[in-house]
């Protein structure tokens, strides 16, 4: 699979998207950045770029392009293939369905939906990307590598702009819990600094089993660690969806395709538990459909798109379990959070 964006009126050359030998910052540096109080302000893409690709369920081509947006923008979506549609934001309250993936949609119009925002979600907030206006031409993102590696390269290409704007993060004030079914549960607790996570999960797919992964949330740790791990799936899962017109873009190159004790695709895994590493990504990109970024500790176990919006809606349905960690007055930022809700 390769992806070749185009930026500035120039064109990279494809990458395969695969995990780097050498992992680059989004600067260019091949170190970690000191950004020293640059993280505490708000940052957009510093140029547009785009690039095509095949939607995972319809099987479709589809154009996709990130641009650069103002401060307290927020992450927004559009649909360019319907003239003089809106935009509207990446929240966890404009979720509409978390079945196959998660969809955001349109307050004001539900029909103007996008589909499978969770993989890009989850690099523009590895990428610490706070502000971005998504246009894609059909109602779900390409699928690309079936992770965040591809997304990634993007977001590299196009570079990242520092703003004047103070950053404002979320931070957890107390343990809220959701839960489902079969013991599966979904939690985020206090935490110190930045977002940590932890992921298990059980399978009766002999390939997948029993998994669990943890890390700390940063750009570096992503890229190296989860960022290529791709979207799985049972193969009797293919054969159903398939069947009812769906899963069309789905590949041998793009997902994992599990058959009880047996991997089917010829090259195997790319990195030991790829499941579990998947499955924190998913709640990556889910969680950032809080608006902004969050200081806090995430535990899943047997979660998935369902549970992680479940989760924030949860802790945004009472004041006492959460804060703006203070950089301008509170009113200052509550102000500003409704108005993206509303825009």
């Amino acid at each position: 699979m390769q992806v070749t964006p185009t930026h500035g009126g120039n064109t990279a050359h494809g990458v395969d998207a695969k995990r780097p030998e050498t992992v680059p910052g989004i600067d260019g540096s091949t170190t970690r950045p000191e950004r020293g109080s640059l993280k505490n302000l708000q940052t957009t893409l510093a140029n547009p770029i785009h690039c095509q690709g095949i939607a995972l369920h319809s099987g479709v081509t589809v154009d996709l392009a990130l641009s650069p947006a103002p401060a307290n923008t927020g992450i927004r979506f559009q649909r360019s293939d319907i003239a003089g549609s809106p935009s509207f934001p990446a929240l966890y309250s404009h979720i509409v369905d978390t079945r196959l993936s998660t969809v955001v949609a349109c307050e004001a119009d539900p029909n103007l939906r996008v589909a499978t925002i969770e993989h890009l979600m989850a690099a523009l907030n590895a990428c610490e990307i706070d502000n971005v206006l998504i246009a894609v031409s059909g109602p779900e993102l390409p699928v690309l590598d079936g992770a965040s590696d591809a997304f990634m390269f993007l977001i590299r290409c196009a570079g990242r702009n520092t703003l004047e704007t103070p950053r404002q993060v979320i931070e957890i004030l107390r343990n809220v819990r959701v839960e489902g079914e079969n013991g599966a549960f979904a939690e985020l607790r206090p935490a110190q600094r930045g977002l940590s996570l932890a992921i298990s999960l059980s399978f009766a797919a002999q390939a997948i089993g029993n998994q669990r992964y943890a890390m700390q949330l940063d750009e570096q740790r992503f890229a190296e660690e989860v960022a290529f791990c791709r979207t799985f799936v049972n193969r009797q899962d293919i054969e159903y969806l398939q069947s009812i017109g769906l899963a069309r873009g789905g590949s041998l190159e793009n997902a994992v395709v599990v058959d009880g004790e047996n991997i089917l695709n010829p090259a195997g895994l790319k990195i030991e538990r790829e499941f579990a590493r998947h499955k924190l990504l998913d709640a990556i990109g889910d969680l950032y459909c809080a608006g902004h970024r969050m200081q806090a500790g995430f535990i899943g176990h047997k979660s998935g798109h369902t549970l992680n919006n479940k989760l924030l809606r949860t802790v945004f349905s009472d004041a006492a379990n959460w804060r703006f960690i203070p950089t301008t007055s509170p009113r200052t930022l509550t102000k500003t959070l409704r108005a993206r809700v509303a825009a």
